[in-house]
């Protein structure tokens, strides 16, 4: 069988070949898997979510195509670094992963302005890593809902009877979950905005007790509800949705009694630890998907590509969990493992797939504000420093925005587009010292041009969700402290800053 498919590359004709070769790297050159090419006469796959992005379809339909014929490499970042181990992955065996885990949850009590900044990191590497012809994975370590970002809030026991509470309308507990959710899913709509497909993965591991939804009789009404708030509510149409237990063993319960049901998922993996490949892990979970892929969500060990190839050839991708990739394995089994003929690369994937997506993607828009500095208090005359600002929350103190701009006696003016989530009335907030104008849509909502020391102006207006509005902020700072904070809040919004995700450049 291992000799099969030694033996059997992609069927390219001699001439491709030969020009394909030329143009890489001969350090680089690694044999392909079988036939691994997507045909455009093969049906679609089809998604759970009937309003599926094409690209979201082509990654499923991709993935599907693969099973038995090699398994897409993948490697896991942490959020405060989301490029660190992927590099560390190419720089040790000179091949890229297709598969790019990021994670989204903040669990070391960073601040709010922190957990932001970390998360758009996130999402730009992700966009990159798209455009690069890479596939994106997404994971949410979620403290549990009204809790402090803290692991210790990841990792709690939650009893059963409280756990209902986070699943029941009209909770405190369940209101929690929903600001968490749409939270995150601000995040996520970059991403469907900039056609990247995400294989995403919520509430991992239910099948184990040591996460706050682990071993929930209910799992189910949790993961319909986060289905049901991504698909119908924030129109999220670029996710794959990855049911991803852990594999069973002393710790964790078989598969079945945590299965949401075939129609709202796309994808089941499984997270193996301690170099236990079974194979019961690999035909339970081949048995229960009925023909839709697998994968192993989470790894420390690598799996011997000879098992692999020989008895659990339908896994279609694998991912080593952050810093178990140098820890767990030796740097010569790490490059012989991504130089294996079954497994593969991003260049493999690329080569066999003709890029990112086989549909065209939409340019990505670039978010934030466009703001223009003045060195007077009345915006006059020409912009000293014109910059794009991710968003307006600033707090410099008796310092100057930049090197060109006084500390003192000083104005901006950002312009730009506001596109909000839901469709209700919302209240805009500026904090400032000292005078700041706000304008939405042509209107002036926020009006208090004068000195004054840190104050809260308020105004409101209904929007329309996903819609484009114009927005313009003026600001005068006199003398002393200088700060300026752009929040908003409504009914299925909590107040927070104006994130960049909801900020586009005019």
């Amino acid at each position: 069988m291992r000799k099969y498919y030694k033996q059997n590359r992609l069927l390219f004709t001699i001439l491709p070949v030969f020009i394909i070769f030329s143009l890489l790297p001969w350090g680089e050159v690694k044999s392909l898997p079988k036939a691994m090419s997507v045909s455009s006469s093969l049906p679609p796959a089809i998604p759970s979510n009937p309003s599926a992005s094409e690209e979201a379809k082509q990654l499923l339909s991709n993935l599907m195509n693969l099973r038995g014929k090699g398994i897409l490499s993948g490697q896991h970042d942490y959020l405060e670094s989301p490029d660190e181990l992927v590099h560390k992955l190419k720089n040790t065996s000179g091949q890229n992963a297709v598969l790019h885990g990021y994670e989204l949850g903040a669990i070391n009590n960073q601040p709010e302005g922190t957990i932001a900044e970390q998360r758009q990191a996130v999402i730009d590497s992700a966009i990159e890593w798209h455009q690069e012809g890479g596939i994106v994975a997404v994971t949410f370590h979620q403290s549990l809902p009204g809790t402090s970002p803290e692991w210790s809030n990841v990792n709690r026991s939650l009893s059963q009877e409280k756990f209902n509470a986070y699943v029941t309308p009209g909770t405190a507990q369940y209101k929690s979950l929903i600001s968490d959710l749409d939270e995150i899913a601000g995040y996520l709509g970059q991403l469907r905005d900039a056609g990247v497909p995400v294989l995403w993965r919520p509430y991992h591991e239910m099948n184990g007790g040591w996460f706050w939804w682990g071993k929930k009789d209910n799992f189910s009404a949790l993961w319909n509800i986060v289905y049901d708030r991504f698909v119908n509510t924030h129109k999220l149409n670029n996710l794959l949705w990855v049911w991803n237990p852990n594999a069973p063993n002393e710790w964790a319960d078989p598969y079945a009694a945590y299965y949401p049901g075939a129609d709202k998922l796309d994808v089941l993996a499984a997270d193996i630890y301690n170099n236990d490949y079974k194979q019961s892990y690999y035909e339970d979970l081949l048995a229960l998907a009925e023909g839709k892929p697998i994968g192993i969500g989470e790894s420390g060990q690598l799996p011997n590509p000879d098992v692999l190839t020989e008895k659990q050839n339908k896994w279609v991708y694998m991912m080593t969990w952050g810093k178990l990739l140098t820890e767990n394995n030796t740097l010569q089994s790490i490059k012989s493992f991504m130089n294996d003929s079954f497994i593969v690369s991003r260049e493999d994937y690329v080569l066999t797939t003709g890029g990112p997506s086989m549909a065209p993607v939409t340019p990505v828009t670039p978010t934030g504000l466009t703001g223009e500095y003045y060195n007077n208090t009345d915006l006059e005359g020409e912009a000293v420093l014109i910059r794009d600002d991710r968003k307006i929350d600033f707090n410099w103190h008796g310092a100057s925005p930049a090197s060109e701009i006084n500390e003192d006696h000083f104005s901006v003016r950002w312009k730009g587009k506001l596109k909000p989530k839901f469709s209700e009335k919302y209240m805009i907030s500026a904090s400032s010292d000292d005078g700041v104008r706000v304008w939405i849509d042509g209107k002036l909502i926020i009006d208090n041009w004068k000195n004054q020391s840190a104050t809260l102006h308020k105004g409101s207006i209904s929007l329309t969700a996903g819609t484009l509005y114009d927005i313009q902020i003026e600001y005068y700072e006199n003398e002393g402290d200088a700060n300026l904070r752009l929040l908003w809040e409504s009914s299925s919004q909590k107040q927070q800053v104006i994130p960049q995700g909801a900020l586009f450049l005019p």
